[in-house]
C-alpha cells in the first residue's frame, strides 16, 4: 500500500504541534507492514513544503517550493499554489503500478492538494484536523481577505474527504459542530503521541547550566509557557495572570513565531508592563532546539497553557513527558490530556461562542489561573507528584507506535469505502 502524506511542516521546517505529529506519525508508519509480519513496508510518500537544496534530503520524501509567479501574491494564494504542485506530484503516475493508494492531508495548508490529489487520481483522501480555520477568525489578521480563502479550501476538502481524524474527541465535537453536513461515521478520533524516549526529564548539572544561561534560576520556582505567539495560545491572559503570581515565583516565557506584528507588539506590551512590577520574568522571543526545552520543562515547577483554543496540546504531552505538571485552561482537547488533580490544575473557562474562544469573564479566568498557578507553586512536593503520574499518563496512553496502528485501521476503512 502507497500512501502520500501532505504537510507544510515537516523536519528540518516544524514550528507547531502539526509538525511534531506529522513527523512522528510518519516515523512510525513505515514501520507497519498492512499485509502482515513478512510483507512489505508501507510505503510513505511525504510531499512537503520547499526548503533550500539539500536541506530535506530523507528518502521518500519531497520538497515544494512556491510558485515564483505568486511571489507578492497574498500569502493563501500562494499556499494554493504549492497545493497544485504537490497534487500534481502525487498523480504524475496516477494508475500506473506502485502509484498512490490514499492520500492523507495535515492542516489547511494542504487540504486541497489532498483534495485535488484525489479527484484525479481517484483515490480516498484523509485528513487530520489540528485546528479548524471557523475557530480562528484572528486569521483574518494574519491573511486578510486570505482567510475566506483559507476557510474554503478546508472546508471543501473536509466536505468531500472519504475519512476526517480528530486528535481528540473534543475536537471532534468541533468538527461535526463546524461542518454540520459531514457524516459522523467519517470522523475518527485518534489522539495525539508523544515520544517518551526523545522527551524526558533532564536534570544533569549541564542541564542546570543550560537552563542558567536562558536567565532561569532552577534552585526558585518558577511556571514554564512554550508555544508560539498566537491568539490561540492565550499569552496575554497569562501575562495579567502572572501579577498576581507570588514575588518568588519566575515566570518563563519560550514565545517565538508570532502570527502577526499585532500580537507580537501586545506581547512585548504586557511583558514589559509585568518586568516594571516585578522580578523573574523571562523571555525567550524564539523557537528554542528540544534539548533547550526538555531541559526547561524539567526544571519548572510547574508548565502551563492558557490557550483558549487547543484541539489537544502536544505541547502538554511534551510537559508530561519531562515530569512536569501542568496547569491549562479546560477546553477543547486538554481535558483528555491532563488528568485534572492527577497530573496537573485544570482552570474552568467560560467562552464566547463566536469562534474566538474569549473568556466571557476574562478577570475570573485569569483569576482563576493565577490560583492555579499559585497552588502549584506554593507546594512544589505536589507538584512533582503530579508530574510523575503525568509522565506514567503520557507513556501508557500516548505512545506513537498504538497511534500509528489506528490510523492505519483509518485508512483501511477509507479504502473499503471505493
Amino acid at each position: 500500500m502507497r500512501v502520500d502524506v501532505l504537510t507544510r511542516e515537516y523536519p528540518p521546517d516544524i514550528y507547531g504541534g502539526a509538525g511534531v505529529h506529522v513527523a512522528e506519525l510518519v516515523r512510525v508508519l513505515r514501520q507497519l507492514h498492512p499485509d502482515g509480519p513478512g510483507g512489505p513496508p508501507l510505503d510513505v510518500r511525504v510531499r512537503a513544503w520547499g526548503l533550500a537544496d539539500g536541506e530535506r534530503d530523507e528518502p521518500g520524501t519531497t520538497s515544494h517550493p512556491e510558485l515564483a509567479e505568486l511571489t507578492g501574491a497574498n500569502a493563501a494564494l500562494r499556499v494554493l499554489g504549492v497545493d497544485l504542485s504537490m497534487a500534481a506530484a502525487v498523480t504524475a503516475d496516477a494508475g500506473a503500478p506502485g502509484s498512490t493508494d490514499l492520500v492523507h492531508s495535515h492542516t489547511w495548508y494542504a487540504n486541497l492538494a489532498g483534495h485535488v490529489s484525489g479527484l484525479l487520481a481517484g483515490v480516498p483522501h484523509v485528513v487530520t484536523a489540528h485546528s479548524l480555520e471557523p475557530l480562528r477568525p484572528w486569521k483574518a489578521e494574519q491573511l486578510g481577505g486570505g482567510y475566506a480563502l483559507s476557510s474554503w479550501a478546508e472546508k471543501t476538502a473536509y466536505e468531500a474527504a472519504a475519512a476526517v481524524i480528530a486528535v481528540s474527541a473534543g475536537m471532534r465535537a468541533d468538527i461535526l459542530r463546524c461542518y454540520p453536513t459531514l457524516d459522523p461515521e467519517r470522523v475518527h478520533v485518534v489522539h495525539n503521541g508523544i515520544d517518551a524516549d526523545a522527551w524526558s526529564r533532564d536534570e544533569s548539572p549541564e542541564a542546570h547550566d543550560a537552563v542558567r544561561a536562558l536567565g532561569v534560576d532552577p534552585d526558585k520556582p518558577s511556571v514554564v509557557f512554550v508555544g508560539r505567539t498566537t491568539r490561540q495560545k492565550g499569552l496575554p491572559h497569562l501575562l495579567r495572570a502572572a501579577a498576581q503570581l507570588p514575588p518568588d515565583v519566575q515566570l518563563v516565557l519560550a514565545a517565538g513565531a508570532p502570527d502577526t506584528p499585532e500580537i507580537a507588539a501586545e506581547v512585548a506590551g504586557l511583558v514589559a508592563d509585568l518586568k516594571a512590577t516585578r522580578s523573574g520574568v523571562v523571555l525567550i522571543d524564539r523557537m528554542l532546539p528540544r534539548t533547550d526545552v526538555i531541559r526547561l520543562l524539567s526544571a519548572a515547577t510547574v508548565f502551563v497553557c492558557p490557550s483558549v483554543y487547543e484541539p489537544l496540546g502536544i505541547v502538554n504531552l511534551e510537559a508530561m513527558a519531562c515530569g512536569a505538571a501542568v496547569v491549562a485552561s479546560a477546553t477543547g482537547g486538554i481535558p483528555e490530556v491532563v488528568a485534572d488533580g492527577e497530573t496537573g490544575w485544570l482552570v474552568p473557562i467560560e467562552q464566547v461562542q463566536d469562534g474566538t474562544g474569549r473568556p466571557i469573564d476574562p478577570a475570573k479566568f485569569e483569576a482563576d489561573l493565577a490560583a492555579a498557578l499559585t497552588a502549584a507553586t506554593s507546594d512544589p512536593a505536589e507538584a512533582r507528584r503530579r508530574g510523575e503520574a503525568g509522565r506514567r499518563r503520557a507513556v501508557a496512553e500516548f505512545g506513537w507506535e498504538a497511534i500509528g496502528e489506528r490510523t492505519l485501521a483509518v485508512y483501511r476503512a477509507a479504502l473499503a469505502t471505493r
